[in-house]
């Protein structure tokens, strides 16, 4: 099935989050922990940030959303990306892959990507080592949960 990636629109926000929800559960019940951002934010939380970041999003046969990742720059040097998301249904077929890979791609002037993920996240953490991440440090967020905060470092690129 053909996978396609393009910047999302704010009318997409109810089936980012609806597919986000899903990708998160996942990880919620790896940590036992259900209240993380990614499940306890809002259809305007995410319309919101749609108009402030880029979001791009995957969709197959003809339109169904099935992944999506945001980024911003935080600075002139600094891009930061959250939320990859990928519906569990379609997870290992390469859609975290392709759209980490756009994202970077809207944002040429970047210097460096960082991103966050849960220290229990093997295949998380994998994807973001194969795509050029590393760990640069760690933080605790509750007794047994740390936060793996990743950077990739490209320079400056001319397009």
């Amino acid at each position: 099935m053909e996978t396609l990636i393009e910047k999302a629109l704010v009318e997409d926000a109810p089936e980012i989050l609806e597919v986000q929800r899903l990708a998160y559960a996942l990880e919620a019940e790896l940590y036992n922990a259900f209240d993380i951002p990614p499940l306890t934010e809002t259809v305007e939380e995410v319309e919101s940030d749609l108009r402030s970041h880029v979001f791009l999003k995957a969709t197959v046969g003809g339109g169904r959303l099935v992944g999506s990742v945001r980024a911003f720059m935080e600075d002139e040097a600094t891009c930061c990306v959250g939320r990859l998301a990928v519906h569990p249904e379609f997870q290992n077929h390469g859609i975290g892959t392709r759209l980490m890979t756009e994202i970077e791609r809207h944002f040429p002037e970047a210097e460096d990507f960082e991103l966050f993920t849960g220290h229990k996240s093997s295949r998380n953490i994998h994807i973001y080592e194969k795509l050029g991440y590393r760990e640069v440090r760690r933080k605790q967020v509750a007794p047994d949960i740390f936060l793996l905060y990743m950077v990739k470092k490209v320079g400056a690129r001319v397009n």
